[in-house]
Order: C-alpha cells, then sequence, then structure tokens
C-alpha cells in the first residue's frame, strides 16, 4: 500500500462517525406505558407543587431540565445517568455552578453561559454524578428570568433539589411497580 492509499485523518474521521451497530430494536409496549406513566406523575407533581402549594408567579419549579431528567428517570431507569446519585448531586450541584457565574459575571450571559455548561459537566464527572439535565440546570440559573435570578443560591434547594427530590420519589414507585424494572441500581 502506498502512503496515498491511506486514508486521510479527515477519511478516518468520517468512518468513526458511520457507526458500528444497527438500530436498536423497539421496546415492548409495557415499557412504552410505564415510561408514560412515570413522566407524567413525575411532571404532574412537580406543576402541582408549583401552582396549588408554592402558587409560584413564573413556574419557578417547573424547569426545563426536569423534562430531560423525566426521559432517563423513566425512560432509561437503568441508565448509570439515572441513578439517584447522578440525579439529586448532578442536578445541584450543577445550580450551585450555574448561580455562582451568573452572580460573579452578571451583564455577561454570553460568557456565563458556557462556562456554567462546560464548568457543571466537569463537577458532575469528578464527583461521578453526570446527569446530563444537570447542564441546563446550570445554564437557566445563568439565563433565567428575573424571579430565577432573584432566588440565588436558594435555587439550588428549591426549585432544583425539592424538584429532583418528588420525581425521585415517582422513579421509586413507579419503576418498582413494573413488574420488568428494578430502581435504583445504587444510591449513592
Amino acid at each position: 500500500m502506498k502512503p496515498s492509499d491511506s486514508p486521510s485523518r479527515f477519511e478516518a474521521l468520517l468512518a468513526k462517525m458511520g457507526g458500528v451497530q444497527p438500530v436498536p430494536p423497539r421496546v415492548p409496549w409495557s415499557e412504552v406505558f410505564w415510561s408514560w406513566l412515570g413522566a407524567f406523575v413525575g411532571i404532574l407533581l412537580v406543576a402541582v407543587l408549583d401552582r396549588f402549594v408554592l402558587q409560584g408567579g413564573d413556574w419557578m419549579l417547573m424547569l426545563g431540565s426536569f423534562g430531560a431528567s423525566a426521559v432517563l428517570l423513566y425512560g432509561a431507569p437503568a441508565s448509570p445517568l439515572a441513578q439517584p446519585r447522578n440525579l439529586l448531586l448532578g442536578h445541584f450541584l450543577s445550580a450551585l455552578v450555574g448561580v455562582s457565574l451568573a452572580q460573579t459575571l452578571p451583564g455577561l450571559a454570553w460568557l456565563a453561559a458556557p462556562l456554567a455548561v462546560s464548568l457543571s459537566i466537569g463537577v458532575m464527572h469528578l464527583t461521578r454524578c453526570l446527569h446530563p439535565p444537570g447542564g441546563a440546570t446550570a445554564l437557566i440559573a445563568v439565563i433565567g428570568s428575573g424571579q430565577i435570578q432573584a432566588l440565588g443560591f436558594w435555587y439550588a434547594l428549591v426549585p432544583v433539589l425539592a424538584g429532583a427530590s418528588l420525581m425521585l420519589v415517582v422513579a421509586l414507585v413507579v419503576n418498582n411497580l413494573a413488574p420488568t424494572r428494578r430502581y435504583p441500581l445504587w444510591w449513592f
């Protein structure tokens, strides 16, 4: 083989992006049902607590990152990313990172936002609690409404830790009611 016959670095990079496995099979309808039920009840409880107990004016407890957590907790409960340690610490530590950057770099959201997401990923990796929605939790701390900004470090407790804890309780009940599921695989 001549040197010109070997693939270029670009071609090798493209080849790596081609994938090596077939698409996973479709899950059974029973799994779809349990995933749907958990997500519905989990998000419903967060919404009810927000509207009728806390009487939030800006959907304070209903974070967009909780939608992504619902996918992991109820749609992929066996994933390492869905375990209680990852859910609770991932959201909480990411919230602390996001609030710290929002307060350190006020008026510089263009810089604080990417720093919040990237640093939260680093913190989650270092503390072994990677939970992808945590990146969104950090981002919301920087770009969220004035009501979110006014919470300061309380943001890490309510709405973040409170909402994640509610969703965890639902995950414990629903995932263990399902005959083919066991949750969690580990705690801390």
